[in-house]
């Protein structure tokens, strides 16, 4: 199809921002834009943004300048922002600084045609507005930087936990679980497109819940991703992110039931002390979380564990530090998200406690749990060496195109050569791992 105009879009962030570029792009295809590679071609440069931590927000405004630049020599071009800090900094952006025209909230994709229309007679556009219902349902997302083997599939929208540090309930509002058929639509649509992996999307998965009013029945997570699991056996299934209060023993013997379900879960535990995640409001103690890893490896020895860890977070002392780092330990986890805390104006801890942990104790800290992880990555990795693992090519290694590269169940990286064997990129393939480092496993094809 011949497109009369062209966008650009840049995304930030969780991948819920990257599943919401998709849902953008699909809305503007229908409004005659079409995607290109080079911003410098664009009619109209979107960001979009996430709050979550200042840099994410730094990385933006160093952007906005440069669009900013090729807008002077262009100046039909329009500059938009989406998502997350569309709420919080609109003024900033439209106002103050003049460095956009168009600023558009999570919820309010749909009316981007129209503000289109008004930034284009020299208006400033703006929603913000969040919204109960909205889901996107009806619309088929367009995926952008594609490997045409894995797909996020959003399952919900918004948040009703209101962890102390996070900024998403008021930018993305509260939750709301998106219509099951169509999420099972979409599932069965790219797995006709030849996707081989979807993964079930939301800031807290676990707490999905919708009523289908039809049959008056209530659809819980399980029940969702048993579902997704039957379209096909070949369809592998993963779901980001769970909240460790959520994630149920229905949801554990779902994923033991079905083999396509992957034996992954990423359960943000954010420190290992009590008294920490109180002030967190986190909902869990330190032992309740323990006891929630001890029952995912009983019901599971095989699961793949990650987490997202904050260092630095206010009033924590050295002891808080210790725990984190030993309930580390514990868990073992494969793989982890780890930051330092930096404090997001508009949450509740912006308005409660006092951010007064020196950046530099914050910076050491953080070393130590990276250092620690790296440690339990590398170990966990040698544990398999000598098994045999089936992997998803998902396409060339990023270092060589003699050799594949694709994932685990667990979720981890495989690198393997492709030798004399007719594998494509979307088989599964069975492989022996004989190596490893710290992020990757190494192995050959057994046939």
């Amino acid at each position: 199809m011949e497109y009369q105009k062209k966008f650009y879009i840049e995304s930030y962030g969780c991948q819920m921002n990257f599943s919401d570029s998709e849902i953008v792009a699909s809305i503007l295809n229908d409004n005659g834009f079409g995607a290109t590679p080079n911003y410098r071609d664009a009619d109209l440069v979107l960001l979009n943004t996430c709050s979550i931590r200042e840099k994410a927000e730094q990385t933006v405004r160093n952007r906005l300048q440069l669009f900013r630049q090729v807008k002077e020599e262009r100046p039909g071009m329009l500059i938009g922002v989406l998502g997350c800090m569309a709420e919080r900094l609109k003024g900033k952006f439209l106002e103050e600084e003049q460095l956009v025209d168009i600023v558009v909230g999570p919820d309010a994709y749909r009316t981007l045609p129209g503000l289109i229309g008004e930034a284009e007679t020299g208006q400033k556009a703006v929603n913000v507005h969040l919204s109960r219902e909205e889901t996107y349902a009806d619309i088929s997302p367009v995926r952008l930087d594609s490997n045409g083997v894995t797909a996020f599939v959003s399952i919900m929208r918004g948040c009703n936990n209101m962890c102390s540090f996070c900024v998403v309930p008021f930018t993305r509002g509260r939750e709301r679980s998106r219509d099951a058929a169509s999420i099972l639509r979409e599932c069965r649509e790219l797995l006709n497109r030849g996707y081989k992996e979807v993964t079930l999307l939301g800031q807290n998965v676990d707490s999905y819940y919708w009523i289908d009013e039809a049959s008056d029945r209530v659809v819980t997570f399980a029940m969702l991703l048993e579902s997704v699991a039957l379209i096909d056996p070949a369809l592998r299934v993963r779901f980001s992110t769970s909240h460790p209060k959520d994630i149920t023993d229905e949801v554990l013997h779902t994923m033991v039931r079905h083999p396509n379900i992957c034996k992954y879960i990423h359960l943000p535990v954010q420190s290992g002390s009590t008294r920490v995640l109180q002030l967190m409001n986190r909902t869990y103690t330190r032992e309740w979380y323990l006891a929630k890893i001890d029952r995912i490896l009983a019901v599971m020895p095989d699961c793949g564990l990650s987490s997202d860890i904050i260092a630095g977070f206010c009033t924590e002392t050295e002891e808080d530090h210790k725990d984190t780092l030993s309930l580390m330990e514990y868990a073992r986890y494969d793989m982890s998200y780890m930051f330092f805390y930096s404090e997001r104006p508009g949450t509740l801890a912006a308005r409660r406690y006092q951010d007064d942990i020196p950046e530099e104790t914050k910076k050491r800290r953080l070393d130590e749990i990276v250092r620690l992880q790296n440690r339990l990555s590398l170990q966990k990795n040698r544990e398999d060496i000598g098994k045999t693992v089936e992997v998803l090519i998902e396409g060339d290694s990023k270092k060589s195109t003699e050799d594949w590269r694709g994932r685990s169940s667990q979720n981890k990286v495989v690198v393997f050569p492709k030798g004399n064997h007719s594998y494509r990129k979307g088989d599964y393939v069975q492989v022996k791992v004989n190596d490893c480092t710290g992020a990757t496993l190494l192995g050959t094809i057994i046939e």
